[in-house]
């Protein structure tokens, strides 16, 4: 497929393209909800730095599987510096605490706004053009969130501080963005990406370790099967397993196309949260909901599918 070729209507359906979307949105939409249940013995930092030096080693691995060079040049270098310090270290060091004071759910939500920072700088930085259709769309977005956020500042534990969590989520989320940008340069579409992702991730884990350092002392472990386990879940099946399939799908469906995963994945967090945060749906969050994921959906078929 030449970069101008469009999927069929027909090829989108077959098993290989369904099944790996399906997959992929239900391991991303479960993992907001085990980040929330990391939450406790041991500190956030800590447990980002011990999540991704797993997932360091497992892409190591995978990348070596895929017979490709570990070694980079210099702009290889650079591109997993940046990747690792805005990606790995800033996103994650926000985003864990974050989720100390607002639901799962809510968080996914939030995140997938990730799309408009990202065509703001693609804009400013790569010279991508942006449909104003997408400015409209992200904007209904943006009204169903504030829908969303105003319930949860209304019934949120006094033992939170929902607005704290909402100004680490949108830092973590500039973070993200000046990540995606990164990886969707020339520089690094030239590149294979695993072997730049491993040593990204492996160069965040070692500033990880040193913010956990500075922030929470020693380092805490728990030995609990619940907290392994979930460490475990989100390195290999929410990290390592789930890029190969995501970078197959940009093939498959185009990128366009591929990102209305980032649709499917609030709405399983969002599931998720009902069944085991206990999530009350009232009018206002029910129309939040619908307003997000109909705003989100404008915003992506405003942008050319191909893309």
């Amino acid at each position: 497929m030449s970069a101008t070729d469009t999927p069929s209507g027909e090829s989108l359906w077959r098993p290989r393209v369904v099944l790996p979307f399906l997959a992929v949105a239900l391991i991303w939409g479960s993992t907001w909800l085990v980040i929330k249940g990391q939450a406790g013995s041991v500190p956030p930092a800590w447990s980002v730095c011990y999540r991704f030096a797993v997932a360091a080693a497992g892409t190591f691995v995978l990348a070596l599987l895929r017979r490709d060079s570990l070694r980079l040049d210099a702009q290889g270098w650079r591109l997993a510096l940046g990747i690792g310090l805005f990606h790995f270290t800033l996103n994650y060091q926000f985003l864990y605490p974050a989720e100390q004071h607002l639901t799962s759910g809510l968080v996914a939500v939030l995140y997938a706004l990730l799309m408009v920072p990202n065509a703001l700088q693609a804009h400013i930085f790569l010279g991508q053009r942006v449909a104003r259709g997408f400015w409209a769309g992200s904007a209904v977005a943006l009204a169903g969130i504030a829908l969303l956020v105003v319930h949860e500042v209304q019934v949120a534990p006094p033992t939170t501080a929902p607005w704290l969590g909402i100004g680490m989520v949108t830092i973590s989320i500039l973070g993200a963005s000046v990540a995606n940008v990164i990886q969707a340069s020339g520089a690094a579409r030239s590149r294979a990406i695993l072997p730049i992702l491993a040593w990204a991730m492996a160069i965040g884990t070692l500033v990880d370790g040193l913010v956990a350092l500075v922030l929470a002392g020693p380092p805490v472990i728990d030995h609990t099967w619940s907290y392994v386990s979930g460490v475990l879940y989100l390195s290999i099946v929410g990290s390592v397993i789930t890029f190969p399939l995501y970078f197959q799908l940009l093939k498959d469906m185009g990128a366009g196309r591929a990102a209305y995963n980032g649709v499917l994945v609030p709405v399983v967090a969002m599931g998720l949260s009902t069944v085991f945060e206990g999530y009350r749906w009232t009018l206002l969050p029910v129309a939040g909901s619908v307003l997000a994921m109909a705003g989100l959906v404008m915003a992506l078929k405003a942008r050319n599918p191909s893309r």
